[in-house]
């Protein structure tokens, strides 16, 4: 069960996210995810965009867009959701089809080239190119159909004035 980011069980079943509202849009709340506790400890934290502060274009490119039924403004915090078959998906997608097309196009160039190392790792090379862009092509289209976007859950509640945190 997912946890909610006071403690408390959420009961939906989804993997769960802090983002902010940085902008609204005909209708639209547009939304940053915010980074966790373990992002800035991490070894890809300035590939990401993470240390490079609020403004780079790899932290826009995550933006995303939700639909704003629920009255939010900018500056709001919303906790919001995507299933967990979802996000495999997108990782089977992403990183297991690429090296699978890798493995399976040198073992077959290697065979058919009578055993040959330099085949197969040019094989393995391009089978890898080729993942890597059906993978491309397969999050594009994933994205397009929303099927990426996480959904809203709640609001963030904030914490009263005079207090540290919004923990009961």
């Amino acid at each position: 069960m997912a946890e909610a980011p006071d403690g408390s069980d959420t009961g939906t079943g989804t993997v769960e996210g802090v983002a902010k509202v940085v902008a609204l849009d005909d209708g639209h709340a547009i939304c940053e995810p915010e980074p966790t506790g373990s992002c800035g400890g991490c070894m890809s934290a300035a590939l990401c965009g993470v240390k490079s502060g609020g403004t780079s274009r790899r932290i826009i490119a995550r933006r995303f867009s939700l639909v704003n039924d629920v009255g939010l403004k900018v500056g709001d915090r919303v906790v919001v959701g995507i299933a967990p078959a979802t996000l495999l998906k997108a990782s089977a997608v992403a990183y297991a089809l690429p090296v699978v097309l890798m493995l399976v196009a040198a073992i077959a160039t290697q065979h058919w080239s009578g055993g040959g190392d330099g085949a197969g790792a040019l094989g393995g090379l391009g089978g890898f190119l080729v993942g890597l862009v059906i993978a491309r092509w397969r999050a594009t289209r994933m994205t397009s159909q929303g099927e990426l976007t996480p959904n809203y859950l709640r609001r963030v509640r904030t914490p009263p004035s005079g207090t540290e945190c919004g923990l009961d």
